[in-house]
């Protein structure tokens, strides 16, 4: 496969995949507004549990297809590599198997152990995806090992689009119905999606199934290996990614668990707590996932320039390239951080406004908390992306482990104090990224690469405390004269964009061969210096 190509197939995956996470953040502030936090309450730990469930298909298996369909086609063995197609389609079949009906006869106890019995049809809501989403992940595996990119954008594409539309049209018409019911609706888009995506790719595969039989009629260099040791090698790749992609889907769970019943200990009703829950994973969490959506991009995007340098053992451009990835990334967290803290009230209230005033008011003290973490998690996808170009993907697994145990230490300590209730599992959480990107910044520069903190972060971070000033001043100033929370919130937002772009190339904080080493950075840097 030529470069071209290569980054061609990275380039449409990129924008399927950003797509895809800006459609998914939107899609819960009209649902949210739609049935609630406490519609949002029933919804989420269904979602927690079925995250959990999708991430042996989603996450390792995919990535272990890809990769031995790669090496089988690199050596023109065509047929093995359409074995391996095959053996891991019929192995993904039966986890679809085992998952959906583990669901359907075992939901209703799973989600009363959980605390969130009003969860129950939302969970029966997702059967048939957690049927049909590891079929599709054994075609995208296929097709990515193919270097195919085309099917999986579009399929990615057509998942979420199935899901955010039917699953609002199915709230909207179910809401009168009742709150659980009008969540199952919400929950069903991801069923729909599945299906919708699964038939798309499937008539894809169809399509190219003639290519397929004649470049194995062709190769004189095909084999087939016994079923067990396919089997064995989709394992071992498998395994170790599935175990570290299961850490933030049991969190959720941990989460959903601690939050229920220390709140019910203290004297909350399951209503109240289910609402509660909803506030922090419908409102404040779904804000805190923009931020991701971007920061991963530019972390991601510099992996390849890192695997690159450390591979060919060039350590003072692993050390250039490296920097400016965790550089970058803080100067896309600490704004966030920093401007979601200052708006948090505010900001709820423009988004959600039909959850009432009070809930905007506890909704926001929760962002408040969550926002500090924003930096915190910045940094921990900085050091992930560069701790797995170096070969050292299991010590962000082991770290993100030693975040979980402290985060469900902390929740379970914190959420039982009258005072503190729900906030303390946004306190936990907050504290849980610090740790772990304290771990992993560690864990980098016991490499090759000498990361110094404070002299990366203080020109963004000066840039950032210019910007919160400009923020708070001119949100003041803008609602005393307008006399609207919301235009000054929407004007605050502006002058700070303004203000802490100035501000980075004022203090130096980015430079021209920052920008060089984004993707398609050279034409960034000739609309800079315009």
């Amino acid at each position: 496969m030529s470069k071209d190509s290569f980054i061609k197939g990275a380039a449409i995956l990129s924008i399927a995949g950003l797509i895809v996470k800006v459609l998914g953040a939107i899609y819960r502030i009209p649902l949210t507004n739609l049935i609630g936090t406490e519609g949002m309450g029933y919804f989420q730990p269904a979602y927690n549990i079925y995250n959990l469930l999708l991430v042996v298909s989603l996450s390792g298996f995919p990535t272990a297809i890809a990769k031995m369909v790669s090496e089988r086609r690199a050596l023109q063995n065509y047929e093995g590599a359409y074995q391996v197609y095959k053996v891991s389609r019929w192995g993904l079949l039966i986890i679809g198997i085992v998952s959906s009906l583990l669901i359907l006869f075992f939901g209703r106890s799973i989600v009363s152990f959980i605390g969130f019995p009003g969860s129950y049809y939302s969970m029966i809501a997702l059967v048939p995806a957690l049927f049909v989403v590891p079929l599709l992940s054994a075609y995208r595996g296929f097709f990515q090992g193919s270097q195919n990119m085309m099917p999986i954008a579009v399929s990615q594409l057509i998942e979420q689009i199935f899901r955010v539309a039917v699953g609002l049209y199915l709230a909207y018409v179910l809401v009168g119905t009742g709150l659980e019911e009008a969540a199952a609706g919400a929950t069903f888009g991801a069923s729909a999606g599945g299906v919708a995506a699964l038939i798309l790719i499937y008539i894809m595969f169809l399509s190219s199934k003639k290519s397929i039989n004649e470049e194995i009629k062709l190769s004189s260099h095909n084999k087939t290996e016994p079923v067990w040791d396919i089997v064995k090698n989709l394992l071992y790749i498998a395994i170790p990614i599935t175990i570290g992609a299961s850490i933030s889907p049991v969190m959720g769970i941990m989460d959903s668990y601690i939050v229920s019943s220390r709140l019910a200990a203290i004297g909350y009703t399951e209503a109240q707590y289910t609402g509660m829950f909803g506030e922090l994973s419908g409102t404040a969490q779904t804000l805190i996932n923009f931020p991701q959506v971007f920061s991963t991009a530019v972390a991601m995007s510099l992996v390849p320039a890192i695997t690159e340098a450390f591979a060919r053992n060039q350590t003072h451009r692993l050390n250039v390239t490296a920097k400016a990835g965790v550089k970058m990334s803080m100067i896309i967290g600490l704004p966030c951080g920093i401007g979601l803290f200052m708006l948090a009230e505010p900001v709820i209230a423009l988004l959600y406004p039909s959850i009432g005033s009070a809930k905007h008011a506890s909704s926001g003290a929760l962002l408040e908390i969550l926002a500090i973490g924003v930096i915190f998690l910045t940094l921990v996808q900085a050091f992930t992306a560069i701790l797995q170009s170096v070969n050292k993907q299991y010590q962000p697994v082991k770290n993100l482990a030693f975040g979980l145990v402290i985060k469900v230490i902390l929740s379970y300590i914190l959420i039982g104090i009258p005072s503190i209730n729900i906030k303390g599992a946004a306190v936990s959480t907050t504290v849980a990224y610090l740790f772990v990107a304290l771990l992993n910044w560690r864990d980098v520069n016991k490499t090759k690469i000498k990361v110094n903190l404070i002299e990366i972060t203080a020109r963004p971070l000066l840039s950032s405390a210019v910007m919160a000033l400009a923020t708070e001043i001119s949100f003041r100033v803008l609602k005393s004269v307008l006399g609207s929370q919301s235009f000054a919130t929407l004007g605050a937002i502006a002058i700070a964009v303004v203000v802490y772009a100035v501000c980075l190339f004022l203090t130096g904080a980015i430079t021209r061969q920052d920008l060089e080493l984004i993707p398609k950075g050279e034409k960034l840097t000739k609309f800079v210096r315009k």
